[in-house]
């Protein structure tokens, strides 16, 4: 024996198809908001770092150190640094921007010593990070900095700096120049040797 559908809930039923039809539709029509890393001021002041880089030695010999390669990632939060050296080398560091702090950070991990440092772009347009380095073997810390600077050909100049406790003086710790890598250039390439 068949029972009827009482006349009250065949109603709500017909209403409430049309009714989730609509939302459904709403909800796949209306794009999700873009990430506040790829719309909000800063996110980008680093980005002349991004790239695949042959780094060199800003001495007049300009030999080769190693290679670096920088990238982003996590929707544009996030540049990530995979260094490996000439000797075979290893180090990697995160960058980012922290919205709410309003400064850059860069944590970086290599065999036996970090480095922790914050800031911005200068009034030169210069990422400048301030902060420490710590060697796990001796468990010395020191005051520690870093500059990059853009060069008008592309290049990038890496300038890092450590503070003598003793001397009471900062000391050049590397000076590099950041050369992209080409197609035409080979794995290892040869060092290039600047003109007397």
């Amino acid at each position: 024996m068949k029972t009827a559908m009482p006349g009250s809930l065949l109603l709500l039923l017909t209403l409430s198809l049309p009714v989730a039809a609509l939302a459904q539709q709403q909800t796949t029509t209306t794009p999700p908001p873009a990430p506040p890393c790829k719309t909000a001021s800063h996110f980008d002041d680093f980005d002349f770092w991004v790239g695949e880089w042959l780094v060199y030695s800003s001495d007049r010999k300009r030999s080769l150190q190693g290679t670096n390669i920088i990238t982003k990632q996590h929707e544009n939060c996030l540049l990530m640094e995979n260094w490996t050296s000439t000797q075979g080398d290893t180090g990697s560091s995160m960058n980012y921007y922290d919205a709410v702090e309003d400064l850059w950070r860069q944590v970086w991990v290599a065999g036996g010593y970090s480095i922790d440092y914050t800031g911005g772009l200068n009034e030169h347009g210069s990422m400048v990070l301030n902060g420490r380095i710590n060697y796990y073997q001796t468990g010395k810390s020191h005051p520690f900095r870093g500059t990059w600077t853009s060069l008008p050909n592309g290049n990038v100049r890496q300038l890092f700096e450590q503070f003598d406790n003793e001397e009471k003086e900062w000391r050049v710790w590397f000076d590099g120049l950041y050369v992209k890598k080409t197609s035409s250039q080979n794995d290892p390439p040869a060092p290039v040797h600047a003109q007397d």
